[in-house]
């Protein structure tokens, strides 16, 4: 997952008469780019300028022109259409390069490995360190909890560098993965996932596409052989009296256990290793990941193939993750769709360039990854054993 500027680069209308010092600088970036660009309308808010007009050159020549010319302005150039309409925005948004702080990136993530490898415990044993046993007295019982940690660790970091190194081959600022410690039992999995920070928006939607995409891709590369060599060191066993916890099959899950288990007999089920679970849960938050919906990878993803029409997409998912939790009665996507709309939102900043059209090769990952997100969501992703 990653986070990535929301400012939104768009939308801007005409607004009170600007300053003369305004009027000046608008004057002068016209007249920069009146070779790449012939204006025959402007629109001012605040401080942010936008021009509607015809390119005179291809959108990614334009933009690395205008780039250098807005740069000793302090403004950084937009290319959009709007209805029919090409528009050049100008935007006082500097692109730059914060300080690196490993350290914190460091921290984070050593604290995330032991509060995994605590989740693991509490998985493989039932035992969690400091209240159930004391981890200076017994540190071997932690080793119990290092599969599942080092797996599920190893796949959460696999995607945010795939992101990182998509990223950085771009040349677009951006810092490194920072973990999320989630102390169990609270937090069943020791984690609530990792993150990486765009200081920068994508060059075009080609580099939105491939930048969003190659997180999912990568986890799967790691997910997907953990979650089969987890399920080969499982074994069935019989349902307990009143249930208890259920980890709800994806069709990809369901599949990989057929083809292990063959079919399940009644009152039996598959109990995992803990390899096996770290692996369903990186299928799940690749899935999670996969929506198509404000700024989450499939977001980005959606955006890169429809544009501004991202927005309806993402209130079309939306309500159909209440949909969703509905029919399948599961309140595990009711919660997720209520996080959506007060953590993640519906809107999506567009990339400098948003004239280049996305690749058809893009445009057939993009369906590949569609299809990717039905095979990975479990209907019921957690059931609780009933009273």
């Amino acid at each position: 997952m990653r986070l990535w500027p929301s400012r939104r680069a768009g939308d801007a209308s005409v607004a009170a008469a600007p300053s003369d010092s305004l009027l000046l600088l608008e004057e002068r970036l016209r007249l920069s780019m009146q070779d790449l660009f012939l204006a025959r309308g402007r629109q001012a808010q605040g401080y942010t300028l936008r021009w509607s007009g015809e390119l005179l050159e291809p959108p990614a020549r334009a933009l690395g022109l205008l780039e250098a010319r807005f740069k000793p302005y302090g403004y950084t150039p937009f290319l959009k259409r709007d209805k029919g309409t090409t528009w050049v925005q100008a935007i006082p948004l500097a692109i730059v390069s914060e300080r690196s702080r490993p350290l914190i990136n460091l921290v984070l993530f050593l604290l995330t490995l032991l509060s995994t490898i605590a989740a693991g415990c509490f998985v493989a044993t039932g035992a969690v360190p400091f209240l159930t046993f004391n981890p200076l007295r017994s540190p071997g019982v932690l080793l119990e909890g290092l599969p599942f940690a080092v797996t599920l660790v190893a796949i959460l970091g696999t995607h945010e560098f795939g992101h990182y190194f998509t990223a950085r081959a771009y040349g677009a600022s951006v810092s490194l993965p920072y973990f999320i410690p989630a102390p169990p039992p609270l937090f069943l999995f020791g984690t609530l996932g990792a993150v990486i920070r765009m200081r920068s928006p994508a060059r075009d939607r080609n580099a939105l596409f491939d930048i969003a995409v190659a997180g999912p891709l990568a986890g799967l590369v790691v997910a997907v052989p953990a979650l089969w060599l987890g399920l080969t060191w499982s074994h069935l066993g019989q349902v307990p009296d009143g249930g208890g916890v259920t980890f709800g099959d994806s069709l990809l899950m369901h599949f990989m256990n057929y083809l292990i288990f063959g079919n399940v007999p009644p009152g039996m089920d598959v109990i995992v290793h803990p390899v096996a679970l770290a692996g369903w849960v990186g299928l799940f938050v690749t899935a999670l990941n996969l929506f198509p919906v404000g700024q989450l990878d499939g977001g980005r993803i959606a955006y890169a193939l429809v544009g501004p029409a991202h927005r309806f997409v993402s209130i079309g998912t939306f309500f159909g993750l209440l949909a969703l939790g509905a029919v399948a009665e599961s309140l595990n996507w009711i919660v997720f769709a209520g996080l959506v709309f007060v953590l993640i939102g519906f809107r999506h900043a567009p990339p400098l360039d948003d004239l280049t059209p996305l690749s058809r090769e893009r445009y057939a990952v993009g369906v590949f990854c569609l299809l990717l997100l039905i095979l990975l969501i479990p209907p019921v992703p957690i059931a609780l054993p009933g009273p």
